[in-house]
């Protein structure tokens, strides 16, 4: 038995990325992944990606588990409760596993500028895709876990830590979803409900191997441009950092707590999808930091 069949996960958000790595790694621990996002075949989003959820949801199928994509707008209630209602028809009310990594910041940011300068616009809908989002498939969907008493929710961030990151409307953005991760454990302690929040490192996405005009075959080619890309993980490596915490079943002890996937693999032992085990972590002490 794979440790999480049986499990049924909707992880938001899943059309690329550590979206998709989340998804496909949790359906090869044998999860039931609802992929959503607003990107499908003939009618991709506005952020001019080729990825689709269908895309994902085979993936998670190919690696041993069960995807299902839905498209959701995760800014439009509506949306929202349709996935939530068709999730609790489908499978009997449960949800084990909760992951809001809708994200859609990237083009929206506007770096090496002051706030004052920043599009005030584009800033605050980087919050409304990036914090609101989150908030809101949280409230709808919480209340299954709650009535079931156990589940776990995870936000995807960017670093553990409160610091500044280079940008006001990003930082704030990527520090609401640790303090969200905390509130939430807070209030959902007593129904036996963990939340967590959780950070790739440097991460590999598709839109990173697209800039550095490297593939997944070739990547190490990207020091060429910024020597710390050879530090990089892929998408899938935060995935099976997802997936050993929903397998371990003393998760709890980990509840409010902004985690990382290098740390998780050093707890838990897994290694990134091409065998490496890369450590973010370590790398940007020794390489970042000090120098």
């Amino acid at each position: 038995m794979k440790p999480l069949s049986g499990k049924v996960a909707v992880v938001a958000g899943a059309t690329r990325g550590a979206g998709r790595g989340i998804a496909r790694m949790l359906g090869e621990s044998g999860a039931t992944v609802y992929v959503t996002g607003r990107s499908t075949r003939g009618n991709l989003s506005s952020m001019g990606r080729k990825e689709t959820i269908e895309e994902t949801a085979e993936l998670v199928t190919e690696s041993g588990g069960l995807g299902i994509p839905l498209r959701v707008d995760h800014t439009v209630d509506k949306d929202i409760v349709a996935l939530f209602d068709k999730v609790k028809k489908d499978q009997d009310g449960q949800l084990d596993i909760l992951v809001n990594d809708v994200w859609g910041g990237d083009p929206l940011t506007q770096w090496e500028i002051p706030f004052w300068e920043h599009n005030l616009e584009n800033g605050l809908l980087m919050q409304e895709r990036a914090v609101h989002s989150h908030i809101k498939t949280s409230y709808y969907g919480a209340p299954l876990m709650v009535k079931n008493k156990k589940g776990l929710i995870i936000e995807i961030t960017d670093g553990i830590s409160y610091d500044y990151r280079g940008n006001l409307f990003y930082s704030l953005a990527k520090i609401s979803a640790i303090h969200l991760a905390q509130s939430m454990a807070a209030e959902l302690k007593a129904y036996d409900i963990t939340s967590v929040a959780l950070t790739p490192g440097f991460l590999r996405s598709e839109a990173m191997l697209d800039l550095f005009e490297v593939t997944e075959e070739n990547w190490q080619e990207g020091a060429k441009k910024d020597p710390h890309f050879i530090a990089s993980e892929t998408p899938f490596f935060v995935g099976r950092a997802a997936a050993a915490l929903a397998s371990d079943p003393n998760v709890y002890e980990k509840n409010g707590k902004a985690l990382s996937s290098w740390e998780l693999s050093r707890e838990y032992g897994f290694k990134d999808i091409d065998g490496r085990q890369p450590d973010w972590g370590k790398y940007f002490e020794e390489n970042v930091l000090n120098n």
